[in-house]
């Protein structure tokens, strides 16, 4: 597992948001439950590179003032409403692990690896559609 790293292809091109298509965003009550679900993906077959840890100051930092505006989140739409619930929760503690799983087959795959971890929210970015994986 790698820490987190904002590369500009996790970003729409118009309008700077953060959206990595083909990434899977879980968020986790803490850090510690966060490295056990990545060291499970590891365990598991899931290449470490394609697993990063997100702290809750990379959300801050990254994620929510990735221009240097706190105030970059978007004010409409799907994206903006699970950016900030991300953000919420990064408000709370909840640390996250953005997973590179493009396929349906590789999704289903990491979700039985981690059926049993505590997984507070997450999603999976697809072209055109963010799909709720856990509320």
């Amino acid at each position: 597992m790698k820490p987190f790293h904002l590369d500009p292809e996790m970003k729409t091109a118009m309008r700077g948001v953060f959206y990595p298509t083909g990434y899977m965003v879980l968020m986790f009550p803490g850090e510690q439950q966060a490295r056990d679900a990545g060291k499970l993906l590891a365990d598991g077959g899931i290449a470490e590179d394609a697993v990063a840890l997100i702290t809750p100051e990379d959300f801050r930092r990254q994620i929510v003032g990735a221009t240097g505006d706190d105030d970059m989140l978007p004010s409409a739409g799907t994206e903006g409403d699970t950016v900030r619930r991300f953000t919420e929760l990064a408000a709370e503690g909840h640390h996250g692990l953005i997973i590179h799983a493009p396929s349906s087959d590789e999704s289903d795959r990491v979700m039985a690896l981690l059926k049993d971890c505590p997984i507070s929210y997450g999603q999976k970015y697809r072209r055109l559609v963010i799909e709720d994986i856990v509320e």
